[in-house]
């Protein structure tokens, strides 16, 4: 039986002197070896392999469609644009393995893999006809073919089929925590949103406050020094701010008196928030 040795470190007393420490012991035992997994071995020799071939049809076709296309544009152009066919495949199969476990999502992927590796053979195809080597043309389009196939083996082994009550299971689970996700940025818009819009009222409410209110600090006169009760106002242009200092001139102390007063004055609901805030500004100015 075959075996591996490993090292086991442990705490044990020692005495020097009479003096007992916990020092560190080193021993090195020897366990049963687990026998060799050669699923695994092969399933990563599959994974290998896939990769090499992947990697070699890209640089294949990148090289034959760069030649075909160098013939009207400059080669360093040419060559970049060549790497998008193959790598437009090879990006889809890439979805489509992270999607593995969403056979209904993964299906567009599979289609516009099979679509863009169509075109990539095509396209090398043509360059091998029109340098009169069809033949070639033929062979060298099917590397990208013998591509894609040895990736979609590689992912076969590595699939986890679903039962179909699992796979509902999981469909409807993926449903909660994606619509959890989209709620994310759709909150994050609303709050953007409704920041925005209460910004503008505020904008809004400062500018129609400025044009008609009696506000010391726009006429030139003092806080102390408000304007009579006696003269002519707009009831349209009339801010809170203008009617609870007209109160305040009048004598009215008492918030809820001049919440009333005010809100007969502007003929309409007055916010108790604002009225507060405003007479606590006279009182500071008193």
């Amino acid at each position: 039986m075959k075996t591996d040795r490993i090292e086991r470190k442990r705490l044990v007393p020692h005495t020097v002197d009479g003096v007992t420490e916990l020092v560190l012991d080193t021993e090195y035992i020897d366990v049963p070896a687990p026998p060799r997994d050669w699923d695994q071995l092969v399933r990563t020799a599959v994974t290998i392999g896939a990769i090499v071939l992947v990697a070699a049809s890209l640089v294949w076709t990148t090289a034959s469609i760069g030649d075909l296309l160098a013939a009207v544009t400059l080669p360093v152009v040419a060559y970049a644009a060549a790497v998008a066919f193959d790598a437009s495949w090879i990006m889809c199969m890439g979805v489509e393995w992270l999607l593995r476990y969403d056979p209904t999502r993964a299906k567009a992927a599979q289609r516009a893999g099979r679509f863009a590796l169509a075109v990539s053979m095509g396209a090398v195809f043509a360059h091998g006809y029109i340098a009169g080597e069809w033949i070639i043309g033929v062979v060298g389009a099917l590397v990208s073919g013998l591509a894609k196939g040895g990736w979609s083996m590689a992912m076969r082994v590595h699939a986890r089929p679903l039962d179909p009550r699992t796979q509902q299971w999981v469909e409807a689970r993926r449903a909660k925590v994606d619509g959890q996700l989209a709620m994310i940025p759709i909150r994050r818009d609303l709050q953007r949103g409704e920041h925005l819009v209460e910004a503008e009222r505020k904008a809004l409410a400062a500018d129609s406050g400025s044009a008609g209110s009696t506000d010391p600090d726009q006429s030139g006169g003092s806080a102390d020094h408000p304007e009579p009760s006696g003269s002519a106002v707009d009831r349209m242009a009339l801010t809170t701010k203008d009617a609870v200092r007209i109160a305040w001139t009048q004598g009215i102390r008492d918030p809820d008196a001049v919440l009333q007063d005010a809100a007969q004055r502007l003929g309409r609901p007055v916010s108790p928030d604002s009225v507060g805030r405003y007479l606590r500004d006279l009182r500071r100015g008193a």
